[in-house]
């Protein structure tokens, strides 16, 4: 782990054993192996957490990258051009003749036909130019 050889442990062995003695070295041992076992323990829960926050993290992400396909998909069912039904041409007054009024001496009124409207989309339609032939002529 460290590059430490054979023969490196055993010269930390004996500079313990003479600096500690025989008597404490076995207690001094067993003290050194509690507190590396604790700090393998404590590094490797911190690993685990650290893996779980990154592992949260891409499913978070995964969970949002999906919301926004879902929000993606709706907004094309949305906005794309769906077939439109046809609208149904209303039928074609029949002319009328208005009722005589024998009050005042003038021409009888006469009320044409309704023209049938066409079905023309208003957000594509251009505005009539002053020279049309379907708009009735001007007064001077």
């Amino acid at each position: 782990m460290f590059g430490i050889s054979f023969t490196e442990l055993l010269l930390v062995g004996l500079v313990a054993l003479l600096v500690l003695g025989p008597e404490r070295l076995p207690g001094a041992a067993r003290t050194a192996g509690l507190w590396i076992g604790r700090l393998k323990r404590s590094f490797n829960a911190i690993k685990q957490e650290v893996e779980r926050e990154i592992g949260a993290d891409d499913i978070r992400r995964q969970l949002h990258n999906e919301h926004i396909l879902s929000l993606e998909q709706e907004a094309r069912k949305i906005f794309s051009p769906t077939q439109q039904e046809p609208t149904p041409v209303q039928p074609v007054a029949e002319p009328t003749i208005a009722p005589q009024v024998p009050a005042v001496e003038s021409a009888p009124v006469v009320i044409e036909p309704a023209k049938p409207v066409d079905p023309v989309d208003p957000v594509t339609a251009t505005p009539p130019t002053p020279n049309d032939s379907t708009l009735p002529p001007r007064a001077p």
